[in-house]
């Protein structure tokens, strides 16, 4: 290619040709600017006669007069070096070509070539830094906050968990429940998670769920726990809950008011109690040790969301309450129960996965004292577990181990698989709970302080480690080194039992519950002030972290409703949605009208928080009680019931509200165990109302509570059960979505599409059907496209009363045990869906 200016040009100030390179031109700068200008003078003639050279030279030179008549050599000197160091300001890794150059260069000399590494160590050295003399000295130097202090101070309005810092340089943080969680992970996660979930391993940080502890008799323990659990469940005072050996999973209600005033889930577990040695005894020795067991003081732990802690603690309180009065009334004997807040007293992880047990046998190392036989066996099993679901549910297993950051690195245990098939799917030995597996010092509080901080920092760790022959490798623990109790429970994520009048689906349709897949895995529970040590060691093995996106993705994808998103109207749901739906708001009015849905034209009335008492036709006109004292009650019946139970107060004063037709029903969720059989016997009956209002009386005899005399009508109306829907065509619902019931007609016309191979009708067809409001049974709590099932799905509530409705019309189609179809329509959308609708409990 020709130049583009004559090679005879010359750079006016370089003298160097144009047309040469870059690097040429560049070259000849830094050795002109190395040139040193001399002052030109005449030489002096030498005289040839004399015999040495340093005749005529003076004796003693002036400084003074030397220098000035050097002066121009020494000012030319000076600005050459000058022009050489503007010259040559170029670092090691400017002067790499681009293919060569890396931005960890800059801090990094392991990145530059070996010919230019020390003089990037030379530029890189930070040991000649600044005189600090020719530096004023720090304003408010001795009133600056520490980094502890500064943490602190940004903790006044909430709370950070121990693994804060870690999340909070790799999540999104939201304020949530008062604390600073993890809502999602900056990287796109939602896959990889969910496989995460259902082939590996997936860790979740849930120190912030609240523990409250009881300590007392263990009668009254049991009456306490009864009066405000879910009747329809087991007992929280039953023989498998009350040797600490399993989990109780309940929902807790406000004190004698239910099935209203749901509050939420709550988990219960009972400290195992000493067992006496299995001598011989005599019958009156037995008695005493009956005596000595039913006046023994047991201590539980109640174990729920940190949304509703104050209202869990407000009915347990209560309970406590109206029992002692009502006691010490009785026998005048004096009875002692303490309710003690646990809240940030320890660090609690849940993996979920099949690698899980892998996992925690490869981080953990038990200490080698141990005697219990049960723990050995149980430990061994752990280690060759393919699936946690093979153990039974709520186990609870205790134990102490060393110090996790002894044995980092970690390594996953690997399951050696034998040659025997059957040996492989049998269930190892060692896998059934027990009292004296779960004994734990986790319970003793004075254990608990004394570990609150551990005895060695990391850096001693390190130190320690660092003295090997071989740096890194496992130390061996010491006298001084500290033993960490901790629980183990085992954790499931399954749909609950479908009901009979879906076990056989009609044709191709399917169970929903049977494409679901249960997720299982292990609940870590561990003192305070070890949540990093034991953080490091079960996520450096490759386990994956979640946050509450991928907490509420888990319980999607294996059918189960999350709390609170999940319980519509409850305290929590209502917060919840409140707050979620002023977010959506404030979203939509900042779009203009022309980006954003119409809702009249749409047709969706409630499109921030789903109207319940307009989809039951109820009007609002009910004020919620609270539990202030003795002298405000929980509202369950109109008259005031005479107490026969030993213990209770004799009188209690327990109204519905004041309204013009003496009743005020509002809202309630009917949930628990015996859902499912209870619905389906009310399908059959030509009168459910009556029944339904029967069967909640006989539930509430259970437990000692008065019986309702409410209309049976009104709370049939006023009843809410909570179904999951999957959609077999096209279309994924969204939260809040609307659902509709067919008309026989119409639902003919779906079944044709859904279930047949050729249809006469098109989705596109049904799709645009007109919908009414009078059509309008429930809606979506929480919905999206299932990975596990490969089309959408949504956990919704609908009304009781219109879902018997909907299984009278399958009697009329002459689809008995078929599943019903409901339409979806998603509130920013016109296009109805069809779904097949199954109950949960």
């Amino acid at each position: 290619m020709a130049s583009k200016r004559k090679a005879q040009d010359k750079d006016v100030n370089s003298g160097v040709n144009a047309a040469s390179t870059s690097t040429q031109r560049k070259k000849a700068r830094l050795e002109e600017a190395r040139k040193i200008s001399v002052q030109f003078q005449e030489p002096r003639q030498q005289n040839t006669n004399s015999s040495s050279s340093m005749e005529g030279l003076p004796s003693t030179i002036d400084v003074e007069k030397f220098a000035e008549i050097r002066g121009y050599e020494i000012n030319a000197m000076k600005q050459a070096m000058d022009n050489v160091a503007s010259a040559g300001t170029q670092r090691v890794w400017q002067s790499l070509p681009r293919h060569l150059r890396r931005r960890a260069a800059s801090h990094d000399v392991r990145y530059v070539p070996a010919r230019l590494r020390q003089k990037a160590r030379a530029e890189m050295d930070t040991s000649a830094k600044p005189s600090s003399k020719n530096r004023l000295p720090r304003r408010g130097k001795a009133k600056a906050l520490t980094r502890t202090e500064g943490f602190l101070k940004r903790q006044q309005d909430k709370s950070w968990l121990e693994t804060h810092i870690w999340h909070a340089k790799r999540m999104h943080m939201e304020n949530m429940w008062g604390y600073r969680l993890a809502k999602t992970p900056t990287e796109k996660a939602f896959r990889p998670s969910h496989r995460a979930s259902v082939h590996g391993c997936i860790l979740h940080d849930a120190s912030y769920e609240a523990i409250i502890e009881l300590s007392g008799p263990e009668g009254v323990l049991k009456e306490i726990l009864a009066r405000c659990s879910d009747p329809q469940t087991v007992s929280p005072g039953a023989v498998r809950f009350t040797s600490g050996s399993r989990v109780c999973y309940t929902h807790i209600y406000k004190p004698w008011s239910y099935p209203f005033d749901l509050v939420g889930p709550i988990e219960i577990l009972w400290k195992t109690s000493t067992s006496s040695s299995p001598q011989v005894q005599s019958e009156s020795s037995k008695k005493k040790d009956n005596q000595r067991q039913k006046a023994s003081i047991r201590t539980i732990w109640v174990r729920c969301h940190p949304i509703i802690y104050d209202a869990a603690v407000s009915a347990i309180t209560y309970c406590v309450q109206a029992y002692l009065q009502g006691a010490q009334s009785a026998s005048k004997k004096e009875i002692n129960v303490e309710v003690a807040d646990l809240r940030d007293q320890f660090n609690i992880f849940e993996l979920v996965g099949p690698k899980s047990s892998q996992v925690i046998h490869g981080a953990l190392s038990p200490v080698k004292n141990e005697e219990r036989e049960e723990f050995k066996k149980f430990w061994k099993a752990l280690g060759q577990l393919q699936s946690v679901g093979s153990v039974p549910r709520g186990m609870v297993v205790g134990m102490k181990v060393l110090d996790p950051r002894l044995k980092f690195p970690p390594k996953n245990t690997k399951i050696q698989m034998n040659a025997n098939s059957k040996d492989n799917l049998s269930l190892p030995a060692g896998l059934w709970p027990t009292a004296n597996l779960a004994e734990s010092e986790l319970w003793d509080s004075d254990v608990r302080a004394r570990l609150c901080t551990p005895r060695f920092k990391k850096k001693d760790i390190d130190s320690r480690k660092s003295k090997h022959l071989v740096p890194g490798s496992e130390l061996n623990p010491l006298r001084q080194d500290n033993r960490v109790p901790l629980l183990l429970i085992q954790r499931s994520l399954e749909p609950p039992g479908s009901s009979s009048s879906s076990s056989s689906p009609s044709l191709s349709v399917q169970n929903i519950s049977n494409n679901t897949r249960p997720l299982h895995g292990w609940t870590l529970i561990i003192p305070k002030g070890w949540g990093m040590s034991f953080f490091s060691s079960l996520t450096h093995t490759g386990t994956r972290v979640g946050g509450q996106d991928e907490i509420t993705t888990q319980h999607f994808e294996a059918g189960c409703t999350m709390f609170p998103v999940d319980y519509p109207y409850t305290e929590a749901y209502t917060a919840c949605a409140e707050e979620r739906g002023r977010k959506e708001r404030e979203r939509w009015e900042r779009k203009p009208p022309a980006k954003r849905p119409n809702w009249e034209k749409l047709g969706t009335e409630s499109p921030w928080v789903p109207d319940w008492y307009g989809l039951l036709g109820l009007q609002k006109t009910y004020s919620e009680p609270r539990i202030d004292g003795a002298a405000d009650l929980v509202p369950t019946q109109r008259d005031p019931p005479q107490s026969t139970v030993e213990g209770e107060i004799s009188t209690q004063k327990i109204t519905t509200g004041e309204t013009c037709k003496d009743f005020d029903i509002r809202p309630w969720l009917f949930t628990g165990s015996e859902t499912l059989s209870s619905i389906e016997a009310l399908s059959h009956s030509p009168n459910p109302a009556p029944n339904l209002l029967a069967k909640l009386n006989a539930s509430r005899a259970k437990r000692s509570l008065p019986v309702l005399s409410l209309p049976a009508d009104a709370l049939l109306q006023s009843a809410l059960v909570i179904v999951r829907l999957s959609i077999p065509q096209s279309g994924s619902p969204e939260g809040n979505a609307i659902i509709y019931k067919m008309h026989d007609e119409e639902a003919k016309k779906w079944r044709s599409l859904v279930e047949e191979a050729e249809s006469e009708f098109t989705e596109t067809q049904l799709s645009e059907l007109e919908y009414s409001r009078d059509a309008l049974v429930g809606y979506v709590t929480s919905g999206h496209y299932s990975l596990s099932i490969g089309r959408g799905q949504a956990i919704g509530a609908v009304s009781l009363k219109r879902y018997l409705e909907m299984k009278e019309q399958l009697y009329r189609l002459g689809k008995p045990r078929a599943l019903p179809l409901v339409k979806i329509r998603n509130k920013n959308s016109p296009i109805c869906r069809a779904a097949f609708i199954e109950l949960l409990c």
